[in-house]
């Protein structure tokens, strides 16, 4: 399932990783309409998530993530063949989106489902962890072959990574669910679940600043390599594939910190380095680049160090009988706030100065601070809610 997932993720920053570079000079885009259509993907996920995932509550899971993922590596495929501006960039992307929609969350499900009794926390947090190692070849496919053969190729490409997963499912062994009654949407039983939601609200968090930052990652490297050089091996390539590459082990680290320290501890005080290190890194945009790729690294250890932590957070505190309804809404809320998180970043390129000014990325930067900071807010309200209700 994991190395299924590598193949699923292989299109997912293909148009992110091009953007500043190749899409946006190519057509006319600002920063916000390079970060609006950036954020379709995420737009188009935000739709069918709801529908997809609650849905594996109903059917087998495997289905769902069989034709997500093909759904996917067609439209990836077709962004190649038929995009030639903002508007049809940004519709095949959405479709993009969807198609992973049905990929993702889906396919936690498909794994949480055969996993035997007891604590599946590790082999979550492996699931969601394997999502940084996809990113970063997607980083670097994408951007090796737009450089070689036009970006147009790296479509073409990476579409075809979700073979891997079809393979994957057509490996594993079916599973029908339950029978169950009632709506198909039902996400009562999710927003009653308070322990849940907290963790949901702090991967929405989490999620804006993720994407925010890999939407204008190779958009700030190509900023600091024009205005303060850099030595030539250190290409955006390779800053985007070490940034994304490095969160597999963070996410990991993470999340047995969060076993160890309790989980709300460890999540809230990464979320809290992550926005020190944001502002920072935006108060030197103009520093040499030996600092910017060390803080980079940093960076890209603490944001994705809270991922595995709220995940597996999420599913153990899930309802069994309701859990693909609280997964489709820890996803949803995810990939709405991914949205925003591309857009938003773009807009505050734009109102400071543009991708080629100091100003405009220190605002960036300060805008994922402020985003990531609502997580442990959302904890923290949890925490109290659950006290409440405990008797005195």
């Amino acid at each position: 399932m994991c190395i299924g997932q590598v193949g699923n993720l292989l299109p997912h920053v293909t148009l992110s990783a091009n953007l500043a570079q190749h899409l946006m000079p190519a057509w006319g885009l600002s920063a916000a309409e390079g970060g609006l259509m950036a954020s379709g993907y995420a737009f188009g996920y935000m739709l069918a998530v709801p529908v997809l995932t609650t849905l594996t509550d109903r059917i087998d899971a495997r289905i769902v993530l069989l034709c997500g993922s093909i759904v996917s590596g067609l439209a990836t495929v077709a962004f190649g063949v038929l995009a030639e501006g903002f508007w049809s960039g940004t519709i095949i992307w959405s479709i993009a989106g969807l198609g992973f929609a049905g990929a993702y969350m889906p396919g936690l499900k498909a794994l949480t489902d055969r996993l035997p009794a007891g604590d599946m926390s590790r082999a979550v947090t492996l699931y969601t962890s394997s999502f940084s190692v996809g990113v970063g070849l997607s980083f670097l496919v994408a951007q090796v072959l737009a450089d070689r053969w036009g970006w147009r190729t790296a479509f073409y490409v990476t579409g075809i990574g979700p073979i891997a997963m079809v393979i994957a499912c057509l490996l594993i062994e079916g599973r029908r669910p339950a029978p169950k009654a009632g709506r198909l949407l039902n996400f009562k039983p999710v927003f009653a679940n308070r322990e849940a939601l907290g963790y949901i609200f702090g991967y929405g968090a989490h999620c804006f600043e993720l994407y925010g930052v890999r939407t204008w990652l190779v958009g700030f490297w190509t900023f600091v390599v024009a205005h303060q050089g850099a030595p030539a091996w250190l290409t955006p390539v390779l800053m985007s594939f070490c940034f994304a590459v490095i969160s597999m082990p963070a996410s990991i680290l993470g999340n047995e910190a969060a076993l160890k320290f309790g989980r709300h501890r460890a999540i809230t005080f990464v979320m809290m380095a992550s926005a020190c290190v944001a502002i920072v890194i935006g108060l030197n945009a103009s520093a040499p680049a030996w600092l910017l790729a060390l803080l980079l690294m940093i960076y890209g250890l603490t944001v994705p160090a809270d991922s595995g932590a709220l995940t597996s957070g999420m599913s153990t505190a899930a309802v069994a009988e309701h859990r693909g309804a609280t997964l489709a809404l820890h996803s949803t809320v995810g990939f709405g706030l991914s949205a925003l998180g591309a857009w938003g970043t773009g807009v505050a390129l734009d109102a400071a100065g543009g991708p080629q000014s100091a100003r405009g990325w220190l605002l960036a930067f300060i805008v994922l601070a402020i985003g990531i900071l609502m997580g442990p807010v959302a904890l923290l309200w949890s925490r109290k809610a659950r006290l409440e209700k405990q008797p005195s």
